[in-house]
């Protein structure tokens, strides 16, 4: 009986932000909305299960460019009891851009948040160089 190995490849077609700031998550996001001209708004939390602790809760918002397909994501790093990309836990949230998008519009974006003072970083994050990078396959 012949054997057949099925290999897979995780789909990296987005564009990781990672943003550190002490805020609360619904804090940040209405400053964020008021610099960069976005419209986040909550949506059900990104749930997660981590091996040896079970199914971890991350809050997550919501924002689509008017007139393109681009989604904008922003999740928090620190859930109900655990991390989300354990390996970086000096990061907070993240913005997770899915689609085109435009290196105008991602450096707009990056600019405005680090002009936030409540930000203390905002950088692009290669996502083939994070182990855990499964956790934000949605």
């Amino acid at each position: 009986m012949n054997k057949f190995t099925l290999k897979y490849e995780l789909d990296l077609d987005f564009v990781l932000i990672a943003v550190t700031s002490s805020l609360k998550d619904y804090l940040l996001c209405f400053k964020i909305n008021r610099q960069i001209f976005t419209d986040f708004a909550r949506i059900e939390d990104l749930s997660v299960h981590l091996t040896n602790i079970g199914d971890v809760f991350f809050s997550r918002y919501y924002y689509q460019l008017p007139e393109s397909e681009t989604d904008l994501f922003l999740l928090a790093n620190k859930g109900t009891e655990g991390y989300l990309i354990p390996e970086m836990k000096n990061v907070d949230y993240f913005i997770l851009i899915k689609n085109y998008m435009d290196e105008n519009d991602l450096e707009f974006i990056i600019e405005g948040l680090n002009k936030l003072p409540d930000i203390l970083n905002a950088t692009e994050v290669s996502p083939q160089k994070i182990k855990s990078i499964e956790n934000l396959i949605f």
